[in-house]
């Protein structure tokens, strides 16, 4: 028989279509492989000896109990802001900050030794010295926390798509549209999105795991008195169905996943002081929230626990409350007793130091945060912990508090 020509370009087409598909997917895994936009750099190597600063461990024995507010490195950069956060230390309790490291988008804020991120474009220099800005803080006398949002990175996604959440959907493409999308991004095609459209990388992954270590070394380095993991989780919003993960083999529960992520995190970091931030719902529920967030699971690992209790994320009926947003105290006092109890079962059989230390809202959402609003979390906080109180963290995206709602500093 013979084929016409429109009848063997077809075939031609529909051959390497199925050629390349199943070069690029493997359906008994259903994970996949994608074109990588950026040649894979070693991961940085920073000595133990790089790390060890024994003035960050002296300092902390100064702040036994943290009081801190959170800022990004874009308020960071700016001198008028660090001397508003000066005077807020000078005349309050506050005698902390949680400084973002690596942020929400996956940029880091100031110039570091990981080859890595510069490689991948996730260096932006905002803060042109960060050695200056942490020495500026601890002569007056402010411990530093640095923040690293790990999973939720757009930077490495995009750099590294071979380890990011994919879409399923972006896969199921008809020959033609499988074929120019290769001339023009196909990897950009394949990414997942979560609901605001950000990439994330997959938390199986050893490699993720290492360039976020890579990064929290080099600030131990600079003199961060400690570091704060957030964003140690799976996705939680978007279209959840779609997501398809390289590494990930969609068996081994996520909490597992979560958890060998933490053991591995404390054995790269044996000496650090180590925080990790948790859905606020963790201190009370008993499974993983569907993100991989088991309380029990973190406490063995780090220093401190900070579920983020901020009353605005519960939902109607949390507690029997219409809106729990207009009851900060409750929702606050009610979790920290719950996490406590938690903890307090784990210490009976586990030598541990770790300790309960909580985010709180500073923001407008759901009830307008005043004063009164502000200082009944913080209030929450004391009597839900007793002789256990270890601080807290104020959270407010304009990076400007309630300074009404806290102490003076005595």
């Amino acid at each position: 028989m013979i084929l016409s020509n429109k009848t063997i370009f077809g075939l031609i087409v529909l051959t390497l279509f199925l050629g390349v598909f199943f070069v690029l997917r493997e359906p008994t895994t259903q994970t996949i492989q994608t074109i990588q936009t950026v040649q894979e750099p070693a991961i940085t190597a920073i000595s133990v000896n790089a790390m060890t600063n024994t003035d960050n461990q002296n300092y902390f024995e100064a702040h036994p109990v943290v009081k801190a507010v959170y800022v990004t490195s874009w308020s960071a950069s700016r001198k008028d802001y660090i001397d508003y956060l000066i005077n807020l230390a000078k005349n309050t309790e506050i005698n902390s900050v949680v400084l973002d490291i690596k942020d929400w988008s996956g940029i880091i804020g100031y110039d570091t030794a990981v080859s890595e991120a510069e490689h991948y474009g996730a260096e932006s220099i905002r803060i042109k010295n960060i050695e200056a800005f942490i020495q500026k803080l601890h002569d007056e006398n402010i411990y530093v926390i640095g923040r690293i949002a790990v999973f939720q990175d757009p930077v490495l996604a995009k750099a590294r798509p071979n380890l990011a959440v994919q879409s399923r959907a972006e896969m199921s493409l008809s020959p033609v549209h499988f074929l120019s999308s290769l001339v023009s991004s196909f990897s950009s095609l394949a990414l997942w999105l979560d609901r605001l459209g950000l990439e994330w990388i997959d938390p199986a992954s050893q490699e993720n795991w290492d360039y976020n270590i890579a990064i929290a070394k080099d600030a131990i380095s600079r003199g961060f008195d400690e570091i704060n993991f957030d964003y140690v989780r799976f996705p939680s919003d978007g279209d959840l169905k779609d997501m398809v993960f390289p590494i990930w083999d969609g068996k081994t529960p996520k909490h597992l996943v979560i958890k060998d992520f933490f053991k591995y995190l404390r054995n790269q970091l044996p000496d650090a002081k180590l925080s990790v931030d948790l859905f606020g719902l963790s201190s009370s529920s008993l499974d993983d929230l569907g993100v991989g967030q088991v309380i029990e699971d973190a406490f063995p690992y780090f220093d401190y626990i900070s579920p983020m209790i901020y009353p605005s994320h519960y939902a109607t009926g949390f507690l029997g409350f219409e809106n729990p947003a207009e009851h900060p105290y409750e929702v606050v006092n009610y979790s920290m007793k719950r996490a406590s109890q938690r903890l307090s079962v784990f210490k009976e059989s586990n030598e541990s130091n770790v300790q309960i230390r909580p985010w709180l809202q500073d923001f407008d959402l759901g009830a307008t945060y005043d004063a009164e609003m502000v200082r009944s979390e913080i209030q929450a906080v004391y009597d839900a912990s007793g002789e256990n109180f270890n601080g807290f963290m104020l959270w407010s995206p304009s990076n400007y508090y309630t300074e009404t709602a806290l102490k003076p500093d005595n």
